[in-house]
């Protein structure tokens, strides 16, 4: 069977990653979550003391880049691969409140997009790939057979990401939550470079409404017929 590239793009907190491997485990395709990479780097930059609530040292960081080693393990037990930097387990440092505060911004300079978007790229050569992200549709995989935009209300996605938060233990409160929703789309809509759009060719879903279930049925339905048409 021929196998095809899906590039899922949308909003933060809009279950791009939960779809993406929901996807690539029915499919049997590689999933990459583009945006752990981005979180990588942003924990590297708060490691190193390269960035702050009000400051980043972009120029040190930049010229960290070749000592950044970023890598996906796959986990039999979860079915899906997890984020590695500098042969170190990051999975759980970077989904945490203060990373996702820093990662928009550290996505906006164009040396570190330009350093993941090759990386990207070559990993989804030989398609059979389930990517997720910001760009992928418009500049990873411009050729992508299904491209997938994701939204909902900053509302939604603050509540969703809310209780993910607060399962997980993290003192955080919903107007915190919100805000960094809010802030996290308009620097992803208004950076200069690859800024958050939905391609012209992609499919928008609106999962404010959504369950899981009836979002991956959606998906899937396209994708097969997709697959299934070649």
């Amino acid at each position: 069977m021929k196998k095809i590239t899906i590039a899922i793009d949308g909003f933060s907190s809009t279950g791009k990653s939960t779809l993406a491997k929901q996807l690539a485990k029915h499919l049997g395709y590689i999933y990459v979550d583009t945006g752990a990479m981005y979180r990588a780097i942003a924990l590297f930059a708060m490691q190193n003391n390269f960035i702050s609530i009000d400051s980043l040292d972009k120029e040190s960081l930049v010229k960290a880049l070749p000592n950044i080693k970023l890598q996906f393990h796959f986990n039999a037990d979860l079915g899906y691969a997890e984020m590695y930097l500098n042969d170190s387990y990051v999975e759980k440092e970077i989904r945490t409140i203060e990373v996702s505060s820093f990662v928009s911004r550290i996505a906006e300079i164009s040396e570190v997009r330009s350093k993941l978007v090759e990386q990207q790229q070559e990993m989804g050569k030989n398609k059979g790939i389930v990517m997720d992200g910001r760009d992928i549709g418009t500049v990873v995989f411009k050729d992508a057979e299904l491209k997938i935009f994701m939204t909902s209300s900053p509302e939604t996605r603050a509540q969703r990401r809310f209780e993910e938060l607060k399962a997980k233990g993290d003192v955080v409160s919903f107007e915190e939550v919100l805000q960094n929703v809010q802030e996290r789309d308009y620097i992803d809509t208004h950076r200069a470079d690859s800024p958050l759009v939905m391609a012209d060719d992609a499919i928008e879903i609106d999962n404010s409404y959504l369950t899981r279930e009836e979002q991956f049925a959606a998906v899937l339905e396209l994708s097969e017929e997709l697959i299934n048409s070649l």
